[in-house]
């Protein structure tokens, strides 16, 4: 992978659905955080593994964003993508299933690839041909093993790899201010959807980019 010149445009926006939210509610949310802000990517994130669950979330989202011009991928369910009529997929499991998600979706398809903190994966999925890789989370926290994506790994990787890069995971306002210039998408979710206003919890968030 080529080096790349240093980024000087502000990271794009990259929303990512709960693990679990009301079809009659969730949909008409998410069209009013997508019409406050300029959003690139939506991931459909929700825990379940009932199909007929699945498939009605991502026609009911698929509808909010393809009418806003935003891609919308779904976590994982690489079978899904084409059926549903979805943009691609994000593998949260690391690199090992590019090349069997590139050969099934075809070149056009976004396939990303969630790399926690590991360099080395990261490096395999862009080898591999993702067309994104995520760090994250990006600060230390209480849940696992406590481990967490290094600033030093985001600096690292804008400056030597071209594959676009993704921060998610914990961000805050501090986090931000410091990874502007090192990531290519900030990718929120919880962050807003703990608010009670996710369209103004957004704009403190994007605002720290400037």
């Amino acid at each position: 992978m080529a080096a790349k010149a240093p980024q000087i445009e502000q990271p794009q926006l990259y929303i990512i659905t709960p693990a679990e939210f009301e079809l009659d509610v969730f949909p008409d949310l998410l069209a009013r955080v997508l019409d406050a802000q300029p959003i690139a990517c939506v991931r459909m994130a929700l825990a379940t593994q009932d199909e007929q669950r699945l498939s009605k979330a991502a026609d009911a989202l698929r509808e909010v964003t393809h009418a806003r011009d935003v891609a919308l991928v779904i976590a994982d369910h690489i079978p899904m993508v084409e059926r549903l009529g979805l943009d691609g997929v994000h593998l949260s499991d690391g690199a090992h299933q590019v090349r069997y998600a590139r050969k099934e979706l075809g070149a056009d398809a976004i396939v990303g690839v969630h790399s926690a903190t590991s360099r080395h994966d990261g490096m395999g999925a862009g080898e591999a041909g993702a067309d994104y890789v995520s760090f994250g989370p990006v600060r230390e926290n209480t849940l696992g093993d406590g481990s967490f994506a290094e600033t030093e790994l985001f600096k690292w990787w804008s400056e030597v790899i071209e594959v676009p890069v993704v921060a998610e995971g914990l961000l805050n306002i501090e986090m931000i201010k410091i990874l502007t210039p090192m990531t290519d998408f900030f990718a929120f979710g919880d962050e807003i959807w703990a608010s009670d206003d996710p369209v103004a919890a957004l704009a403190t968030l994007t605002g720290a980019m400037s």
